[in-house]
């Protein structure tokens, strides 16, 4: 019995040091946010809709002679008698305070449309706002209050963030001014949909509806992100959350602030990922960088003498691992300067100097001309090709190329993914203008071994990677 009651003893002293062992493990967050807190603010906006214009547009319904329904609508939808009125609709964000002076950092889609934007900090005080500007595509706005001697926040570095390290934002979700949450980083340089120019920080720090806009901190309580957006199928939190790291902000803002707009730096390329059938037909050893698809015309890209099927592997010394990486470094090189860019072509490395332009808002695509030759053929890749048309030229708009009429059934074609109607325009780095040197490009080729093949869709250029076949 004594033994026993020893050993109880001892487990509860096990637990109880092992519960502190635990607590001095975890975080402690007070600090940043007794820090920070005066410094995030609460931004509501309000925006009329005019509802005018349906009153100048509504007609009385037809009704059949004696109906009583005709004096009822007169009554109480007569144009002279009905009032339509203008509606109000209002919305909830976050922001953070950057200068002493009032300038404000928070969403574009917290501030988008208007027409009164409040802000009110930590002590209740509240201030009319001022959009000095925004940007959609980083989702970045600029406000400005009239203050004195506010308080501000510290910038971290979103590039030293590491994946697991513990993050905490402040914000307003569903009106709750001043809600704490934390999390872990889940990712980096996550690229979403829509959003080619902002290499994402995903976290599963709780977000929901009012956080948009808010600062997120790292364990030092210095701001590395934007609390952009969150993936959800119900509206609410469901642990996938996306900021947008401060370094990209604060170069919009200040854009913003300076000139009035945004300026973006253009290279000029369709890219794609790099599988690892496709890294095998460019001799490299792991897939990694973004395979140009097409270079457009009249590009710094082209200028610079980048061509398709190069696989870009670096971009001013920072190495592009995912086709998604390319866009955010590009669009962060200032315009008129140069850039080094380090590819793979012909299995070799090399070195190109780029000078980057701005992005302009229209592109213009590759021109139209009439092909040359028609003709039909069949070819060891298990499909059948054909040379393009006029109509087939300006449908898929490539100048050059063979249209694929036919595939065989298991033929590596078909197991490439390669579908009717796609045109091939290049086969292992060799551009392909006719069905005369598609045949020929494709007697050289080793049967067994996989060669990059492009294809024109019309969405579009890929690459793809294709086995030839015993003859």
């Amino acid at each position: 019995m004594k033994t026993r009651s020893i050993s109880l003893f001892t487990a509860v002293l096990l637990m109880l040091f092992s519960g502190h062992i635990l607590a001095a493990k975890l975080p402690d967050f007070t600090g940043i946010v007794e820090k920070a807190k005066d410094s995030v603010v609460n931004i509501s906006t309000s925006k009329k809709i005019k509802t005018s214009q349906l009153r100048k547009d509504f007609e009385m319904p037809e009704f059949p002679e004696g109906s009583p329904f005709g004096e009822l609508f007169k009554k109480f939808f007569d144009h002279d008698g009905f009032n339509f009125q203008d509606r109000e609709t209002s919305s909830l964000g976050s922001g953070f305070i950057i200068s002493k002076d009032g300038y404000i950092m928070t969403n574009h889609h917290v501030i988008e449309g208007a027409d009164e934007v409040i802000v009110r900090l930590d002590n209740r005080q509240e201030y009319d706002a001022k959009v000095i500007g925004s940007d959609k595509d980083s989702d970045v706005a600029l406000l400005k209050i009239e203050g004195k001697n506010l308080p501000t926040l510290e910038y971290g570095s979103s590039n030293d963030l590491k994946v697991g390290e513990w993050v905490l934002a402040i914000g307003s979700p569903f009106g709750f001014d001043h809600t704490v949450t934390a999390g872990i980083v889940s990712a980096k340089g996550r690229s979403l949909p829509n959003d080619n120019y902002v290499p994402f920080i995903q976290t599963d720090v709780a977000i929901n509806p009012g956080n948009s806009g808010g600062p997120l901190f790292n364990m030092d309580g210095e701001v590395i992100g934007i609390n952009s957006q969150i993936y959800s199928r119900s509206g609410g939190f469901m642990g996938l959350s996306f900021a947008i790291p401060i370094e990209m902000a604060v170069d919009v803002a200040e854009q913003i602030k300076n000139t009035g707009k945004v300026s973006r730096g253009w290279l000029g390329v369709l890219i794609q990922e790099v599988t690892r059938e496709l890294a095998e037909s460019f001799g490299m050893k792991n897939p990694h960088g973004a395979l140009v698809a097409k270079v457009l015309e009249d590009s710094p890209a082209e200028a610079a003498g980048l061509r398709v099927g190069d696989v870009i592997i670096e971009f001013n010394g920072k190495k592009v691992t995912r086709s998604s990486s390319l866009p955010p470094l590009v669009g962060r090189t200032p315009v008129d300067k140069y850039a080094e860019v380090v590819i793979i072509r012909d299995r070799s490395r090399k070195k190109i100097q780029v000078k980057i332009a701005q992005l302009p808002a229209d592109i213009t695509q590759a021109r139209i001309e009439d092909p040359t030759e028609e003709a039909i053929q069949k070819s060891a890749l298990g499909l059948t090709v054909q040379n393009l048309d006029a109509e087939t030229r300006k449908k898929m708009n490539v100048d050059s190329g063979v249209e694929v009429m036919e595939l065989e059934d298991s033929g590596p074609a078909l197991l490439a993914g390669i579908r009717k109607g796609d045109v091939i325009s290049m086969i292992d780095n060799r551009s392909v203008n006719s069905v005369s040197e598609f045949e020929e490009i494709v007697e050289d080729l080793k049967p067994g071994k996989s060669v990059a093949i492009l294809i024109q869709r019309s969405n579009g250029p890929v690459f793809l990677a294709i086995k030839p076949q015993e003859s």
